[in-house]
């Protein structure tokens, strides 16, 4: 059987390939790319069958970025995956620990070591576009000084050698990732689940109440909701797009009756996808 093509940002042994495996197995091919975008663009081109995106980060927050993407690249989520984030200190074999004075990562990885580097002042953090792509080049330019922070997995990859292990600030380190395809390539849902979720963005009118009317519409029929998130509108200043999740499966009558509620006070209404609940 052909392996489905699965697109993610960054080069392999980032943590979107760990959530690639956890989404689709080891029968997916996974594909990097250096910018979001670029992932989306694939999709939409057919040149990947799935994209694998994170969404959000427990201490780090939303990928907004991301949220903008699931409106203008027209897809559908099938299925989502919590990632447990370990940040280890990876270096070339022979770099001794005490002589790292750079440390390349992505900003929010560093950002997420930030005790690590208070007890080791004379470390720089120095931004890079992604984590994996970090070793990749330490291991390239094999400078004595430098090292990078990523996931065991990267370090496995390019040959590197770990240093210290574990080194986040937070062990409640999770990044929720998104399993994407094309709305018109999305698979039926079949799969039975304990528990589904359910993604949509609107708009309402900017008008005293609109938000409340809104959201009324799931909370007078027990629908729970589990993330709202708010991303400006774009040619309508200080106007904004909202994006709700709640548990609850689309075609469930009490869901399709709230939907067809808010579909009635909102000025556009989309559901991004209806997905088993990811552990």
């Amino acid at each position: 059987m052909k392996k489905q093509r699965a697109g993610i940002q960054g080069e392999l042994g980032a943590f979107s390939q760990e959530a690639a495996r956890q989404l689709l197995g080891n029968q997916a091919q996974v594909i990097p790319f250096q910018r979001f975008d670029q992932v989306f663009g694939a999709l939409r081109a057919g040149k990947i069958d799935v994209a694998v995106i994170p969404m959000e980060n427990t201490l780090a927050g939303s990928v907004h970025e991301n949220y903008d993407h699931l409106l203008n690249f027209d897809v559908r989520i099938a299925a989502e995956t919590n990632v447990r984030i370990v940040h280890n200190l990876i270096a070339p074999p022979g770099v001794r620990f005490k002589d790292i004075r750079k440390v390349y990562s992505h900003p929010v990885a560093l950002n997420q070591c930030l005790r690590f580097f208070a007890r080791h002042p004379k470390m720089e953090r120095v931004s890079f576009y992604d984590t994996a792509g970090a070793v990749k080049m330490v291991m390239e330019e094999r400078n004595s000084d430098a090292a990078a922070i990523a996931s065991r997995v990267a370090a496995s990859i390019y040959g590197a050698k770990i240093l210290r292990r574990s080194i986040e600030d937070d062990r409640h380190n999770f990044t929720r990732f998104f399993l994407l395809y094309r709305r018109k390539d999305a698979p039926r849902r079949t799969t039975h689940a304990r528990q589904w979720k359910t993604s949509l963005v609107f708009t309402t009118r900017n008008v005293p109440g609109a938000l409340f009317r809104a959201l009324s519409a799931l909370a007078l029929r027990d629908v729970n909701l589990t993330k709202i998130e708010s991303r400006p509108l774009r040619g309508k200043p200080w106007e904004y797009l909202f994006y709700v999740d709640f548990l609850g499966r689309e075609d469930d009558p009490r869901v399709e009756k709230a939907l067809g509620h808010l579909a009635e006070v909102a000025d556009f209404l989309r559901v991004l996808g209806s997905y088993p609940r990811g552990r």
